[in-house]
């Protein structure tokens, strides 16, 4: 799985001009899933998401995780994170999951980022055409990639 990870002021989505998902300070997060993505690779994503320091303590300095701040996730489904662009201009998504596969894991990460986080996470759907809002705070902006483990 692959994660870009925004720190936001405020963020939501809509589909159809309806918001299906809002939150005030934290972290939008868009995610990716290729075919041999698990739900161990969700589940230490949500872990490192939500203990993850990018928030200013009382001096400034980032020692502080969403869910230290009482912060909200935003989380947003992205098959596009998996894209090349190594021949021409056209990106090729072959190495994104197809849906049957990506969407029950997608499901389950749900399921493990609100587990970690305390409480529910807000999300975009499945497949849909969405548009995302946000404010960018900072602003910081991370890509983790579960293969990675960085």
């Amino acid at each position: 799985m692959r994660v870009v990870l925004q720190r936001v002021s405020s963020a939501h989505v809509a589909i159809a001009g309806r918001v299906t998902g809002q939150i005030g300070r934290g972290l939008l997060v868009f995610v990716g899933i290729e075919p041999a993505d698990t739900a161990a690779d969700g589940e230490w994503l949500a872990q490192k998401l939500v203990k993850l320091r990018i928030f200013p303590d009382d001096a400034g300095q980032m020692n502080k995780s969403v869910a230290d701040c009482g912060g909200g996730i935003l989380l947003i489904s992205q098959f596009t994170l998996h894209a090349s662009t190594a021949k021409g201009t056209r990106p090729s998504f072959n190495a994104a999951a197809r849906p049957e596969h990506a969407q029950p894991l997608y499901g389950q990460f749900i399921d493990q980022l609100s587990a970690a986080l305390g409480c529910p996470v807000q999300t975009g759907e499945f497949g849909a055409m969405m548009d995302v809002s946000l404010v960018n705070e900072g602003p910081v902006t991370l890509l983790i990639d579960s293969k990675s483990r960085e």
